[in-house]
């Protein structure tokens, strides 16, 4: 099963009033384990940045308009994402961001049912604990002190890490002790030595025993006719 875990970096809350996304980034995961395959990429957004925008992620105007524009990644973007299901925390919110690229360019809107949002995962599961990914980081002891401002391949790393224990966790050693049970139990089977069956026939001592205990017997099924 592929997943793609998904953050996204913008200058502001609302795409209806001319914010812009400004990173993208994206984790591949396939059977809940992450494969390595990653889409990261920053956007200049072709606007200024708000002051409170850039305390959050620190990405200025300056550093982003030397990179392209959403109309430049935005078929690599969709081919890595493909049909895959994208968890996402707060998946509303980076939703909304995408869709609204995505019209501008007419693009598809991506489908809310393609979302799963952990955060309402992580509400169903601690009920009235803070769900922010910082704080399920610390429940869950995923180091995060590199963490200084927010960004998009990062915390999508994190989400992926996250993700993988609200949903239950993994166990790949356990994955590995079944794989190392079954081919252990292959070469026994291959290398297993057929024997011959041996015959135990009773001795003339043993012959005479049986029937000396049999007659000591009440209605023994030895001495009854089989005819009937």
């Amino acid at each position: 099963m592929r997943e793609i875990v998904l953050d996204t970096e913008t200058t502001g809350l609302d795409p209806l009033s001319g914010h812009r996304l400004v990173e993208i980034g994206c984790v591949e995961l396939v059977n809940h384990l992450p494969t390595g395959e990653i889409f990261h990429k920053y956007l200049n957004p072709e606007r200024d940045m708000p002051e409170e925008a850039f305390r959050i992620h620190g990405l200025s105007a300056d550093f982003l308009a030397g990179h392209p524009v959403f109309a430049e990644v935005v078929a690599d973007f969709l081919e890595f994402i493909g049909e895959a299901p994208l968890v996402i925390h707060n998946a509303e919110f980076d939703m909304r961001f995408l869709n609204a690229e995505l019209a501008r360019l007419g693009f598809p809107a991506l489908s809310m049912t393609r979302a799963v949002d952990t955060v309402v995962i992580a509400r169903k599961r601690f009920p009235g604990a803070q769900a922010n990914l910082d704080a399920l980081c610390r429940r869950f002891e995923i180091d995060n002190a590199h963490r200084t401002k927010h960004g998009a391949l990062l915390d999508a790393e994190l989400l992926a890490e996250v993700y993988l224990q609200l949903i239950g966790g993994r166990q790949p050693g356990l994955e590995l002790a079944v794989g190392r049970t079954a081919a252990a139990q292959a070469a026994a089977v291959t290398t297993r030595q057929r024997r011959e069956p041996r015959l135990h026939a009773p001795s003339p001592e043993e012959l005479e025993a049986h029937r000396t205990f049999v007659a000591k017997l009440k209605n023994a099924i030895w001495l009854r006719d089989p005819a009937g």
